[in-house]
């Protein structure tokens, strides 16, 4: 049986990657990440292949020429992020359920494209403040690149009421859960 897509978007610092991270571990969602293309550097300890596919900006045009992205989008200027319909075919067609990390765009992209078969998860952060020291705490980001993200944050919320479900990333283990049981309800997983 093809699994289904489970699209979480938020903005940057709310927390998805980390609420991804444990759904994954839950091997009765059936759940496989699906690795984004981007054209930005790797940060930290990002792999290759494992966090992203990591492309030069000529390599990611020349995916977007050939008709290669089920999504993409310049999130910032000069960086794209997209998710290649190869990685959507390799992990649905094994059966299991394809979680996507993407932005607000992409999601109502993929959304579209794949209707009743996707659910769209946007994941709230408790307030602004919050999301703020979050950014902050991290301390991969510039200054310049932290009033970037809040603002793009702002923009993104805004979209939040054409997603399937909302849910708030107050604490982990609450939202974690909140998020399983909509996944499980709309996969008809059996527990």
């Amino acid at each position: 049986m093809k699994g289904k897509i489970i699209i979480l978007s938020a903005p940057s610092g709310t927390g998805k990657s980390t609420i991804i991270n444990e759904l994954i571990k839950q091997p009765e969602l059936m759940l496989s990440f699906s690795i984004s293309a981007t054209s930005r550097n790797p940060r930290g300890q990002e792999v290759d292949g494992k966090d992203y596919f990591f492309l030069s900006p000529e390599e990611f045009q020349r995916k977007i020429d050939k008709g290669e992205f089920v999504e993409w989008e310049e999130v910032y200027s000069g960086t794209c992020y997209g998710t290649l319909e190869s990685e959507v075919n390799r992990v649905t067609e094994s059966g299991h359920n394809l979680i996507m990390d993407v932005d607000v765009n992409g999601a109502m992209n993929i959304k579209k494209r794949f209707g009743n078969d996707a659910l769209a998860i946007f994941v709230m952060p408790p307030d602004m403040v919050t999301l703020e020291n979050r950014l902050r705490n991290r301390g991969t980001d510039s200054e310049e690149t932290i009033l970037r993200r809040l603002a793009k944050a702002r923009y993104e919320i805004s979209f939040s009421d054409k997603f399937d479900i909302v849910v708030v990333n107050d604490t982990l283990p609450e939202v974690v859960e909140e998020v399983r049981t909509k996944i499980l309800n709309f996969s008809n997983v059996v527990k």
